[in-house]
């Protein structure tokens, strides 16, 4: 008998590491699941139509989006972190001297879920709220960019607090943060960066996510999402995210801009940036460059919520096994 205990035990051992429990069981598949293209859709209706007059920074069509950021966030009971009187971090003037001149103060909106277990760790997740405005009276919507990343942040937390209400905190806390000033130079997220809420040494990694409600012209009618920076810092952090999608969403992974020296240079344009020169490990999640970017057709009509819905779904499997894995995910790479 002794003879075969050994083999026997060991296969028991094996099968159980390939076998990732963070996604089993109901209370993850029932959060996953709760993020729906209908809702989506319905998010990005408001915070992408007319009456936002294009997000720009600062702008009062920027802030109405922000308060319906927040009113959403109140309704399912997503609170702003503790040492915050509101969800606003006001970001002043000096800080939003822009690439496109001058701008007035302007707001990060923050959300929070603190963790059980290791509170002090914090995984962020981040889209940015604003877009470029009107010109000559003309509106841009900036559906894709980002209004798909800031409903998707919606959508996420809600799965997050629906496991929360099912006795299923999680054991890392988890910062929703929407970001002014994007388009202007990254200037919400710097801000950010410089004037955290949470300890930089703390936060784990940032999950970002710029346009995922499009496709472009090498991959439409394809189930796919480019994903940038992911084992820039962190070898960790790249095997995560392939176990999330290979268990989960199944999407195809583009890393064609997965390339500091990429002549596009993606890795440096979006707020995941003030995250990783800083150390911290970084995922950018995006559709690529289509025919309506920083066009004022960028319209919520335009957006592929089949796909909008599966990219969100793998950011939050991937923020669920960061938030909820034993061990926080080490930077070993420069």
């Amino acid at each position: 008998m002794r003879k075969f205990l050994i083999p026997l035990v060991s296969a028991v051992l094996l099968t159980s590491c390939a076998t990732n429990l963070s996604y089993t069981g109901s209370t993850f598949k029932n959060s996953y699941n709760s993020i729906t293209a209908n809702e989506l859709k319905t998010h990005l209706h408001v915070v992408a139509s007319d009456e936002m007059q294009g997000r720009d920074t600062g702008s009062e069509g920027q802030k109405k989006a922000g308060k319906y950021l927040i009113g959403e966030y109140e309704k399912m009971g997503v609170s702003h972190p503790e040492s915050m009187s509101s969800y606003y971090q006001t970001v002043p003037k000096e800080a939003l001297q822009g690439r496109r001149g001058n701008l007035p103060e302007s707001e990060n909106i923050l959300a929070f879920i603190e963790g059980t277990e290791k509170p002090e760790e914090v995984i962020v997740i981040s889209a940015h709220y604003d877009h470029v405005g009107m010109k000559d009276g003309v509106i841009y919507n900036g559906a894709d960019d980002d209004g798909s990343g800031t409903v998707a942040l919606l959508e996420i937390a809600e799965a997050f607090q629906q496991a929360r209400k099912a006795g299923k905190s999680p054991k890392r806390s988890v910062l929703f943060l929407h970001v002014t000033g994007e388009e202007h130079g990254l200037l919400g997220s710097k801000y950010y960066s410089e004037n955290p809420i949470f300890p930089l040494s703390n936060t784990v990694a940032n999950l970002n996510i710029d346009m995922i409600g499009r496709c472009d012209k090498d991959n439409c009618g394809k189930d796919y999402v480019y994903v940038i920076g992911s084992e820039m810092l962190s070898s960790e952090l790249k095997k995560i995210n392939e176990n999330a999608n290979s268990t989960n969403t199944k999407l195809f992974l583009n890393y064609k801009y997965d390339d500091p020296k990429d002549p596009q240079r993606l890795y440096y344009r979006s707020d995941h940036y003030n995250f990783a020169k800083h150390g911290i490990p970084v995922a950018f999640f995006f559709d690529g460059i289509h025919e309506d970017y920083h066009q004022p057709t960028d319209d919520p009509e335009k957006i592929d919520y089949s796909a909008l819905q599966k990219r969100a779904q793998l950011v939050f499997a991937t923020a669920w096994e960061l938030a909820n894995r034993k061990d926080r995910i080490v930077v070993d790479k420069k």
